[in-house]
Order: structure tokens, then sequence, then C-alpha cells
């Protein structure tokens, strides 16, 4: 067969064009795990957009290492006690426990809180004394009731002799042994708190996508007396496009407030005279059970404020029993009965629901849990 002399040229040019294209796709594969690092993390139906900060961007490394230092049981004074001890995720990373339990058995003074959607959160704990995932990842550590770590330079002496973190770091943050610090650690532990998030349940089937048989009858009954009757939306809000069950604002249902009543000026005093000389106010919080129930006063010191506590999320709520900032409210129907009572005495007027529309309640939340 004769080929002419243009022939033969397109047939080259397609060769190359050929090649340039599988050059390509094969650069393009490999740059792939780093494009998808440095990318947001996958929305969430049901949940916004979720905002990284400039100064820590995710990166597979760094929630890699913040993986390995979250379950790592060795950090902590008994090297038993790891962030994942509270923290589990077989039970949406709660516990179970009323209180929190720590190194050596150690109880502390609240309820463990769900790090599922965290990273949503406007501040952290529960009375809100942490701005954000970065500046609250350290408190747990070095907590006496928690892990119980003696020193910042006893953390990071662990690390930097350990030939896994040594590497894991220099992955991450591109640095040698000796220049791991705190700011290392913390960044690495937002970024991986950061991916826990949970959407796509059936109610944001139902509700996002109208997927009507998404959530059975009595969860969609619940839903309306949710938004209507039984106003839980008002502080667990639900917005047109996402719905993070939480106004991130400060309320009081006047758990716990009631033990300490008697002794409530003694306890605010003494807290307002020392607060120069805590020497950590996670520590103050979470050792003095009388502190503790003084709720979003310990930071702003405003008497408005006493027994006041961020309102939690509801999301997976029905994994995360016992419920309240002390873990005194053993079930979710009890947790239905708490909110009402404090609908009633808030409005002045009692809000009567019978015991049908609180079982639909109760389903509707169930309807909240993600895969």
């Amino acid at each position: 067969m004769n080929y002419t002399s243009e022939t033969v040229m397109i047939a080259m040019h397609s060769k190359q064009r050929f090649q340039t294209i599988v050059w390509a796709i094969v650069l393009g594969l490999l740059c792939l795990p780093w494009r998808l690092a440095a990318q947001d993390p996958p929305a969430r139906l049901g949940l916004p957009k979720l905002a990284i900060p400039v100064d820590n961007p995710l990166s597979s490394a760094k929630i890699a290492l913040g993986r390995k230092i979250f379950l790592d049981t060795r950090l902590s004074h008994d090297s038993a006690t790891s962030c994942a001890s509270c923290h589990q995720p077989k039970r949406a990373f709660t516990d179970g426990l009323k209180v929190a339990k720590g190194t050596d058995g150690r109880l502390g003074t609240r309820n463990t809180p769900s790090l599922l959607n965290a990273a949503y959160n406007q501040t952290q704990f529960w009375d809100g004394r942490r701005a954000d995932l970065e500046s609250q990842a350290l408190d747990p550590l070095f907590n006496p009731r928690e892990h119980a770590i003696q020193d910042v330079q006893a953390l990071l002496g662990m690390l930097r002799r350990d030939a896994g973190y040594a590497a894991a770091f220099k992955t991450a943050f591109r640095i040698e042994p000796n220049d791991i610090n705190v700011q290392h650690i913390s960044r690495a532990l937002a970024c991986f708190t950061r991916t826990l998030v949970a959407g796509n349940s059936p109610f944001d089937r139902y509700y996002f996508q109208n997927e009507k048989t998404a959530m059975p009858a009595s969860a969609v009954r619940g839903l309306v007396l949710f938004q209507g009757a039984a106003r839980c939306a008002t502080c667990h809000t639900i917005d047109t496009s996402h719905a993070l069950f939480t106004d991130n604002k400060f309320h009081s249902l006047s758990v716990g407030l009631r033990r300490i009543a008697p002794r409530l000026a003694d306890i605010t005093s003494r807290l307002v005279n020392s607060k120069d000389n805590l020497e950590k106010l996670d520590q103050a919080v979470l050792t003095d059970e009388d502190v503790a129930e003084l709720g979003r006063f310990v930071v702003t010191y405003n008497p408005a404020d006493i027994g006041k506590f961020r309102t939690p999320s509801l999301r997976n709520v029905a994994q995360t029993a016992p419920y309240m900032h002390d873990g005194s409210v053993p079930t979710l129907e009890d947790a239905v009965e708490q909110e009402l009572y404090y609908r009633s005495v808030e409005s002045g007027q009692p809000l009567i629901l019978t015991p049908g529309e609180k079982n639909d309640l109760v389903e509707f939340l169930r309807s909240l849990n993600s895969q």
C-alpha cells in the first residue's frame, strides 16, 4: 500500500496527539491524591459547605497524622487512654457514660459531646470556652482527669522519640523531629476532626431530596411537631438548604442548677475572685463539679449566662445517650420530656403533647441517624 507524505504526516500527528493524551491522563492520576487532599471534604446531603482555615488546609498526610494521634493510647498518663476512649466511633464519637472517664479511671464533670459535625460548631465544648478545633485540641491531653500528660515537653518528647511519628510529621509538615511543636499537633488533630461529618440521613433524603419514603409516617408527623407546636426548631435549627440542628447559642434548661442553688453566690464569687490565678479554665471546669454547673458564665462572667450551655446538634442523637451537659437524662424519651418542660417554662404556657405525639417526636429524632 502506498502512503502519500500528507497521509504519513497526519498519522504522525495523530500518534503524537494520542501519546500526549495518554501522558496527561497518567500525570493526572499521579497528581490526583494531592489534588483531592487540597480540596474541601465532599459535601454531605443536608450539611452546608465546610469552612477550612486558611492557615490549616486539609491534606491527606495531616488527616492521617491526626487520626494516629487520636487513636494512640500511649499519649496519656496511664498509657491506656486515647481520644477515642471517650469519642468512640461506634457510639457516634461519644462514650455512653454520664460523664467522661479519663486516665486511671478518673471521672470528669461533663458528658462527652459527639465529635460528628464538630467542625460546624462556632465554639467548642459545652460552655464554648474555645473558639475552634485547633485551640481545643490539646486541652484534653493535659487535663488531669483526661489524658493527664504532665506538660508540653513531656508530650513533645513522646512524639519526637518515636520513629513513626517523626516520619508522619515530616510528611505532613515537612519538618524534622526536633521541630515538632504543639501547633503541629493541634492542626493535625483538627484536620482529622474536620473529616468527621455526618449527613445523608433519612431526614435529609426526605427533606432535601423530596424522597417521600425515606422517613416513616410517624417521623413525618414528628417533623411537623418539631417545626411547629413543640417549637424544637427554635434552637435546633433547620434551614432551607441545610440543617445543623443547632443555633450555636447558649441556653439554660436549669439542669444541675438546683444542686448548687443554695451556694450559687459563693461559687460564682470564688470563681470570679480567683480567675486570674486559675492555671487553666479547662482544668477548673473538669475538676470542680460546682464550677462545671455554671456553664457559659465561666467564660463571660455575665450573671445572665449562669447555667447556660451550647445547643448540641441533634444529628445522630439516638446514638449518643445519656443527654444534657451532665449526662443526667438517660433516654431520648426523657430528653423530649425535659425539652417540653423547658419550652413551657420559657413561654409561660404549658406545652402539652399526647403520648402519641411524643412518640412521633422520638421517631423523627431517630431519623437523624446517618449510616
